[in-house]
């Protein structure tokens, strides 16, 4: 989307339907030790067709290709994980199936910018490691921006669904210190692989 509207006053408004969010979700142990898992993973570049992201990745499960504009089959989800998707499928509640997994590390200084999700993807799950960030969220509203802003702390989770997911764009700010991220992801309907 333009940035244009930025000319104009923004617009700040309640949290977005379908975001929530939990301090605490894991523990000072067990976000350690995802710290060490993900830290020794073979992360990667994050590739944006021809651009290299500051981000380094690792994704599971499934992977979106962004130079084949399609989804493919990515390494099987790793069983440390494991008691980790239990938690996140119960806070997402009964239907809850994780079939996608995204590792990425962030240095300093290093964010996001807006986007939305691939529409592959349904419930996105993203669970802070390291450090807090701000995790922003905008939608075009006539000759201005809604905004809303949430504070991730280091250990907690925030669900994206309905039209905090659909509507609304999100980005991370610039991160303080260096920060670990897994995003946990359902899949919008029957999983096709090369669809684009």
């Amino acid at each position: 989307m333009s940035e244009q509207f930025s000319l104009f006053a923004d617009e700040r408004v309640d949290r977005p339907a379908g975001l929530r969010h939990a301090d605490n979700f894991v523990s000072l142990d067990v976000e350690k030790a995802l710290i060490h898992e993900i830290s020794t993973l073979p992360l990667t570049p994050f590739q944006f067709g021809q651009y290299e992201g500051k981000r380094r990745i690792a994704s599971f499960g499934f992977r979106y290709d962004y130079t084949l504009r399609r989804l493919t089959e990515a390494a099987p989800i790793p069983e440390w994980l494991g008691d980790v998707i239990q938690n996140v499928e119960a806070f997402g509640g009964p239907s809850t199936r994780i079939q996608q997994v995204l590792c990425t590390e962030y240095d300093v200084g290093v964010g996001i910018g807006w986007h939305r999700d691939k529409p592959h993807f349904d419930r996105i799950f993203g669970l802070s490691l390291g450090s807090d960030c701000k995790l922003r969220f905008r939608r075009s509203a006539s000759t201005k921006w809604e905004r809303f802003a949430l504070e991730a702390r280091a250990r907690s989770i925030y669900l994206m669904s309905d039209s905090s997911r659909t509507e609304w764009e999100h980005s991370i700010s610039a991160v303080p210190d260096k920060r670990y991220s897994i995003t946990f992801r359902t899949m919008a309907g029957p999983v096709v692989l090369g669809a684009i």
